[in-house]
């Protein structure tokens, strides 16, 4: 029981309502072009989980021998950095969730494609591997791009753009420009998850060589940098909804903003990084809501 228990630790339970909002919101658009199919719906749902967990793990092993988590971080402890998991544990975790992933990626392919499109098989897979090595890469390895700035670029593209405009792409096999707007306030949002991250954790990382985003800003300009990824995520919503309005229940997923623009107001305040913890989940929460509503709004009401 302890051991399972240290499993649900390294699997980050509270990041997984996250991931699941790109796939909501490609699943409401796709709709909008009268597509559907509960096999896509199923599968790319447990694919998204799949790689979170996959990513948590790296995230846990990668910051756990690089040192990174230790006794001047603030946020939850880690699985390896309390020992309750160890290195060829967790390794042997991540090697199965992968083998996982991988079979995931297949089912999808397999139901959204079947025998047909070929070319669009192919580079599914291989978005599919792009997305396997984004989640171990972020912090594993001596390159690991989350040391050296570059995480927030990446969350944006897979937790948002490939997310949503992927699996729309799924149900429809074609792609709308104007979907790129709701996909980006996803990957906005999503991206404002890990910059309350990093602003937590910034003079631990800092000691540690994890050269952030934070870390390269500072404070001041990551809180700025962090009300900017929340209005941009609204103006882009708020341009859709405009462009694709067909009665108010089109417009419903606009109150997840309510509580984002609260949690601006409180950032603005903070001053003791131990303040932003809390932080992570409204955002993370918030932006599930997000997606769930724009789901309902364009999918049950439409």
């Amino acid at each position: 029981m302890i051991k399972f228990r240290a499993w649900l630790s390294a699997a980050r339970l509270r990041t997984l309502p996250l991931s699941l909002s790109g796939i909501l919101v490609g699943t409401a658009l796709a709709n909008i072009y009268g597509k559907w199919d509960i096999y896509i719906f199923i599968l790319a749902l447990l694919t998204t989980v799949a790689f979170q967990i996959t990513s948590n793990f790296a995230n846990d092993y990668g910051d756990g021998v690089k040192g990174t988590d230790n006794e001047d971080r603030i946020g939850p402890m880690r699985a390896l950095q309390s020992g309750r998991l160890s290195v060829s544990e967790l390794k042997t975790g991540i090697r199965i969730a992968v083998v996982i992933d991988v079979f995931l990626v297949f089912l999808l392919l397999y139901f959204s494609f079947e025998q047909e499109h070929l070319q669009y098989v192919l580079l599914f897979a291989l978005l599919g591997i792009a997305s396997i090595w984004a989640a171990i890469k972020y912090t594993i390895g001596n390159n690991a791009y989350g040391y050296r700035g570059f995480g927030d670029l990446f969350v944006f593209i897979f937790f948002g753009l490939l997310s949503v405009l992927g699996s729309m792409f799924l149900y429809t096999k074609f792609f709308m420009p104007i979907a790129i707007l709701p996909a980006a306030s996803i990957g906005f949002l999503s991206t404002a998850v890990l910059n309350l991250n990093n602003l937590r954790d910034a003079e631990s990382d800092k000691k540690s060589n994890k050269d952030t985003l934070v870390v390269k800003l500072g404070a001041a300009k990551g809180k700025a940098y962090h009300y900017a990824l929340i209005i941009l995520a609204f103006i882009c919503m708020s341009i859709f909804v405009g462009s694709h309005f067909y009665s108010w229940k089109s417009a419903i997923c606009m109150i997840a903003f309510v509580p984002l623009f609260i949690h601006l107001r409180l950032v603005s305040k903070i001053e003791s990084p131990r303040n932003f913890d809390p932080e992570l989940k409204k955002v993370a929460l918030s932006t599930f809501l997000l997606g769930f509503l724009f789901y309902l709004g364009y999918y049950y009401f439409l």
